[in-house]
């Protein structure tokens, strides 16, 4: 007889028994990187949810037009693969209309599945193909929603269950049946209904909103100071739990220069990014306030960790906004600001890519001051912990078990080499803490790239021309 058996365990029939198991470690984790995530205002959509959005999404349907929308758009332009949006805000009702039979009796109502005013109109025809009916949402003279039903004595039914199957952004119920006839309407404005309301405490719950997700820069759709200081806020607490989010904000030009980098240099945080001065694109667009931070958030988010944003050219801009003198633009780099100036060619550039860290605590050093070092730093971090975190409990806390978790933890440091993020790593047991229980401790110790930023020239020349024998 065969069989399989456990470990320990003896049979009673004679056989040929076996077992299986793994003698290497779990499969390592590669990079999350070109995740955006951000807050918005909107007059349609969910509230307070992460919206899952890829460059292909349509914008303008999951969220309508006319608010802060734009900050998707500029992410995306900043260069994000992939990001999660929520729509902030709470209270405000949903647009409705109530259709009638052809005895003028109200029988059908529709109603926005979402609060806010965006716009719709209704018609309900004869079919310009068929035999059937059509019921067709329009959003000012663009078609929305179209949807067919029965042409018969149980139209109201027919209708309400056609929109319920064919979309999500509309709740339709029969009210009554009628006629059973629906009267013909041409483009009838469904009443308006109202935004939801934005302060401090809504962004707060926009942004627990994105618990269950992760991605790489963070921005919001205001220039408020007091709500970045709860962004700030919320990584700190993300960055507790394990996770490696960072932020990008910026204020509007209108607040006076000493005070924006006077805030910037208050994050101290090398989780933070603070855009100081605006830039304008081809047609004349003012970007300041959240639609720069969204911009350049979108390039922190997608740029390799291997890669300075310093000197990079940011696509689309073609001039300052705000012109800053040599003087202004140290003080802001000695405070943390991103700073954007032009370079030889006349082209919009980063001046040097940093965050807010200025002041580096004990356990810190210079490098957490660049975005490209913290970057390769978070990166090694979150690979590890991705590697890792499927085999807590499945290794004994043994030789052997700890053998598998530095063999796990040095591929990873060494795949990090081979991609230049790295210069050299090593991983090994804490001497100073020998494993107990059911707990290991493992040191990494890590020489991370830096960019060649500063370049020194002396220059020897001499009087003579002719160069002697």
């Amino acid at each position: 007889m065969a069989g399989t058996y456990s470990v320990g365990e003896t049979k009673t029939r004679p056989g040929v028994y076996h077992r299986r198991y793994s003698v290497g470690g779990g499969e390592l984790a590669g990079a999350l990187n070109g995740v955006g995530m951000g807050i918005i205002r909107a007059n349609w959509g969910p509230l307070n949810k992460a919206v899952a959005f890829d460059p292909s999404t349509n914008v303008n349907a999951v969220f309508g037009s006319g608010n802060t929308e734009d900050l998707i758009t500029e992410m995306f332009s900043g260069g994000i693969s992939s990001g999660y949006f929520v729509r902030c805000g709470t209270g405000g009702t949903a647009p409705t209309i109530t259709l009638k039979d052809d005895a003028k009796a109200d029988v059908v109502t529709i109603t926005g599945a979402y609060v806010g005013d965006r716009a719709f109109t209704v018609s309900i025809r004869d079919s310009l193909t068929g035999d059937d009916r059509e019921c067709i949402i329009y959003e000012g003279t663009t078609e929305f929603l179209k949807v067919t039903f029965a042409a018969d004595k149980k139209e109201p039914a027919g209708l309400a269950a056609a929109i319920n199957a064919a979309t999500k952004d509309f709740i339709a119920k029969a009210t009554a049946a009628g006629s059973g006839v629906m009267a013909t309407v041409t483009q009838s404005a469904m009443t308006k209904g109202t935004q939801p309301t934005t302060n401090a405490a809504s962004y707060s719950a926009s942004l627990d909103a994105f618990d269950a997700v992760r991605g790489n820069v963070i921005c919001v759709d205001t220039d408020d100071a007091a709500v970045h200081a709860l962004v700030q806020a919320y990584i700190t607490r993300t960055f507790t739990g394990g996770g490696y989010l960072m932020g990008c904000v910026a204020e509007n030009k209108g607040v006076e220069f000493d005070t924006r980098t006077t805030h910037a240099a208050a994050f101290n945080d090398e989780k933070m990014h603070y855009c100081v001065n605006g830039a304008l694109n081809a047609t004349g667009d003012d970007y300041n306030g959240y639609k720069l931070a969204a911009r350049i958030g979108g390039m922190i988010a997608s740029v390799a960790s291997n890669v300075a944003l310093t000197h990079t050219v940011v696509k689309g801009f073609v001039d300052l906004d705000e012109g800053l003198t040599n003087s202004q633009i140290e003080k802001a780099l000695k405070r943390g600001c991103i700073v954007l100036t032009k370079n030889a060619s006349g082209q919009v550039q980063i001046e040097q890519g940093i965050n807010t860290l200025v002041s580096p605590d004990g356990d810190m050093d210079a490098g957490w001051k660049k975005i490209r070092r913290t970057k390769e730093r978070f990166e090694l971090m979150q690979r590890i912990d991705d590697s890792l975190d499927p085999i807590v409990g499945k290794l004994d806390n043994d030789s052997d078990g700890r053998a598998t978790v530095i063999a796990m933890g040095k591929a990873i440091i060494a795949a990090m080499v081979g991609e230049k993020k790295l210069t050299s790593g090593d991983m090994y047991e804490d001497e100073s803490n020998p494993p107990q229980g059911d707990s290991a401790w493992f040191i990494l110790d890590i020489v991370d790239k830096d960019s060649l930023e500063h370049v020194y020239l002396a220059y020897k020349f001499r009087f003579a021309t002719e160069v002697s024998e």
